[in-house]
């Protein structure tokens, strides 16, 4: 197996934990990532759709078009990126005039988007392409003395009608991923709530997505729940920075680790924290890792 990597922008600039983990993983799996190097922003469409549609539109397949060079489909490590690029890839197949409209403004530099490949989720990868049972197999250090809160976030579970399998399909194979490692899975109240970072939320009005966060954080605090995994490199930045804001703003006191599934498999596969870029989260870990013994 082999994929075309595409980082987006958080994972690289703000989590370098999250590209470092996703490599190593992945070559422990004996899975080939390829680099995407002149790959830009997805770009996110709750910001630049809602202003530009059929520049999204072609900056998207410009990106994809880079896969297709590769003769590679896409591998996303941020749920943002993937819904960007999977909606930009579903609408150029299916709708010809618009894929002769972007090829028009793709033809200005040479490209030209056939639609010969697919955009997956990591997640989606790791269930569906490689197993849950080579997952439980990879696993030498069972998290079995960690109770997680399990976070999906929205573009992972939506639109349905951009996703091969549907957003209870999706929540089950997360789930399983995240249970693979021998941790448990707790319930916790509005687990579908959003992170409170997406569609431009969080830059355009910082106040209203920390509210969000809070109450999110709230619910995971009343679980018990050592720590929080989730897919998305942006809602890990989210949920990771939201703590100590909100701990200064309404004098709080979260400290509830947050972790990329991808980290949290490293951890599980016997990684060390520093190769995982761990020290790069704002909340601390160590009373986490030494409950692992890690």
């Amino acid at each position: 197996m082999r994929y075309s990597l595409f980082l987006g922008c958080v994972a690289p600039h703000r989590y370098p934990g999250i590209e470092a983990a996703t490599r190593k993983i992945f070559d422990r799996l004996g899975i080939d990532l390829i680099d995407m190097g002149d790959a830009s922003c997805c770009p996110a469409p709750g910001v630049f759709r809602s202003i530009d549609n059929l520049t999204w539109l072609a900056l998207g397949a410009r990106n994809i078009t880079i896969a297709e060079e590769n003769k590679a489909d896409i591998l996303t490590v941020c749920n943002g990126c993937f819904g960007s690029l999977n909606e930009v890839n579903y609408r150029l197949k299916n709708d010809v005039i618009t894929r002769l409209e972007v090829n028009d403004i793709l033809s200005k530099i040479n490209r030209e988007y056939k639609g010969e490949r697919e955009v997956k989720h990591v997640v989606d990868v790791l269930y569906n392409d490689v197993g849950v049972k080579v997952i439980k197999e990879s696993v030498a250090v069972p998290l079995e003395a960690l109770k997680v809160a399990v976070h999906y976030g929205c573009h992972f579970l939506r639109p349905k009608t951009h996703l091969e399998h549907n957003g209870s399909a999706r929540m089950k194979a997360f789930n399983a991923l995240v249970e693979a490692t021998g941790a448990t899975n707790v319930v916790y109240r509005d687990k579908l709530l959003c992170c409170g970072a997406g569609g431009g939320l969080r830059s355009n009005d910082l106040e209203s997505s920390l509210e969000i966060a809070k109450q999110k954080l709230e619910n995971i605090r009343e679980s018990g729940a050592d720590i929080i995994v989730n897919p998305c490199s942006f809602c890990t930045f989210h949920l990771d920075t939201s703590q100590p804001a909100l701990n200064e703003k309404y004098g709080e006191t979260f400290r509830i680790p947050v972790l990329h599934y991808v980290q949290f498999l490293g951890l599980a596969m016997g990684l060390k924290p520093y190769e995982l870029g761990l020290q790069k989260h704002l909340i601390p870990l160590d009373d986490l890792l030494e409950k692992v013994g890690v």
